[in-house]
């Protein structure tokens, strides 16, 4: 069966009336509306029966009611905790959520000619913990156009004007248009707040639905079970904060991602706390290093000492434990990466190589070349002569296909400096999180996620001035 949208169309206007009924089959079937007019043409007229008839459906099938399929898994333990969506849920509301707003559809209302058509609301909400939720404010997001009165004018009490909300595939059949504005208000005439989700619903469904459903006699509660986001598979929290942002749609662009963390030092620690509030599939990371007192001053997060101390354990242990309540996806491993560790980056679509020694970087870069995955290696160049400390930042990428021309030019360090042995590597949090902040900045541009130059090879920043360089890319 297509999808619909809800943008209104002339093949989906109804010049029906009378209630709905519903077949008393036990099996599975759509729902029917009896017309009781007979000028419908062809354009308007839809069959009444079968999947395609007039009930617009998110999944394959027009569904049954709750008592007989249940409320999908992850509305149901919402509404579990939240009696405000329990009781939208039980009135009949066709709910769902999606990138954490609250989808409404089945929503009758009367167009320019008071024709009967069906538009969803959308109303953000807002995370008090983990499951639940409140309204966010007082505005709604509309699919479809104004609604109209019985007296042919358009609604009155709705303010807002045109918005755009972008779902996720699982509701592409809901097009947002505009957002509207209404206000309730106290005893004293001063506007307050919605209490819950149900006075909010039920308040704008009143003004948009009330003259079709006086007219038409259409019921907006249909019970339906809609299709909806698939529960996070990645994140253990639900990510409130793309959603807030309104950038779920770029969010997706990391999807399919399996990235490589090689070196969980200063630059490394904060990559990976980037990378880890990241939606990519999978994060692998590396390093055989124990962690001891000076990384926990030049890395991210807590320290647990006492009992259960991490000093002196393994830094994969200590960031697996760290960050696995986080996410899924997670695999940290005290592995030395050299060619004979192929087989760990199967699969890996990006790496990220955080090293000191350039003779490390090496035997790094021929892996990673010789498998031609997309990497950034990241380092830094600090040093203090009598008074402040200066030095430089720097973030190369080599792009797959082109990994052993952007090497050709020397960016990166391969070799290790005779006499490194007696040098004191200057390494400070804001200046590792700084490194570590291009890096991901810069897979970010890769990825589309901002705006960038795909192809900038090469970005300095010095300490100088602190400005952005980059040599002139071919």
């Amino acid at each position: 069966m297509t999808r619909r949208s809800w943008l209104p169309s002339s093949s989906r206007a109804f010049n029906t009336s009378g209630p709905r009924t519903r077949s008393r089959t036990p099996k599975w079937s759509p729902w029917r509306t009896p017309s009781t007019h007979s000028t419908r043409n062809a354009s308007t007229r839809l069959p009444t029966r079968g999947p395609t008839a007039r009930r617009r459906v998110c999944s394959r099938w027009a569904a049954p009611s709750r008592s007989r399929k249940g409320w999908n898994s992850l509305l149901k333990t919402l509404a579990s905790r939240n009696p405000d969506l329990k009781a939208l849920l039980e009135k009949g509301y066709a709910l769902a959520v999606d990138t954490n707003c609250l989808v409404v559809r089945d929503i009758p209302y009367l167009d320019a000619n008071g024709q009967l058509q069906w538009g969803a609301m959308v109303s953000k909400l807002v995370s008090e913990d983990d499951v639940n939720f409140r309204p966010n404010d007082h505005q709604i997001f509309w699919a479809g156009p104004r609604p109209y009165g019985l007296d042919g004018q358009v609604v009155r009490g709705l303010g807002g004007g045109a918005a755009q909300l972008v779902l996720s595939e699982h509701c592409s059949d809901v097009v947002v248009q505009q957002s509207f504005s209404h206000k309730l208000k106290d005893k004293g005439g001063q506007p307050r707040n919605y209490v819950d989700h149900v006075e909010k619903i039920d308040s704008y469904l009143t003004i948009i639905a009330g003259p079709a459903m006086q007219r038409f006699g259409a019921d907006p509660y249909t019970f339906r079970d809609c299709e909806e986001e698939v529960a996070n598979s990645v994140f253990k929290l639900r990510d409130t904060l793309t959603s807030r942002a309104e950038i779920t749609d770029l969010a997706k662009h990391f999807e399919n991602d399996v990235v490589a963390i090689i070196g969980l030092g200063g630059t490394g620690s904060y990559v990976l706390d980037f990378m880890v509030k990241t939606p990519v599939r999978d994060i692998r990371g590396f390093d055989t290093d124990r962690f001891f007192v000076h990384n926990a001053f030049r890395s991210p997060g807590r320290l647990d000492v006492g009992e259960g101390s991490e000093l002196r354990q393994l830094k994969a242990d200590v960031y697996q434990r760290r960050y696995e309540n986080f996410r899924h996806g997670l695999t940290i491993k005290p592995l030395f990466i050299d060619e004979s560790s192929a087989a760990e980056f199967d699969g890996v679509t990006f790496a990220f190589v955080c090293v000191d020694k350039g003779s490390s970087r090496k035997r790094i870069f021929d892996l990673l070349i010789s498998k031609n995955i997309a990497f950034i290696d990241a380092g830094m160049g600090l040093n203090r002569k009598p008074g402040p400390i200066s030095g430089t930042v720097r973030t190369t990428y080599f792009p797959q296909d082109l990994g052993q021309t952007v090497r050709a030019k020397g960016y990166a360090p391969e070799t290790d400096p005779a006499d490194d042995v007696y040098k004191t590597s200057i390494q400070i949090a804001e200046v590792n999180a700084l490194n570590a902040a291009l890096a991901v900045l810069r897979f970010k541009q890769i990825r589309g996620f901002y705006v960038g130059p795909p192809a900038l090879h090469q970005l300095l920043l010095t300490f100088d001035n602190l400005s952005l360089l980059s040599p002139d890319e071919d």
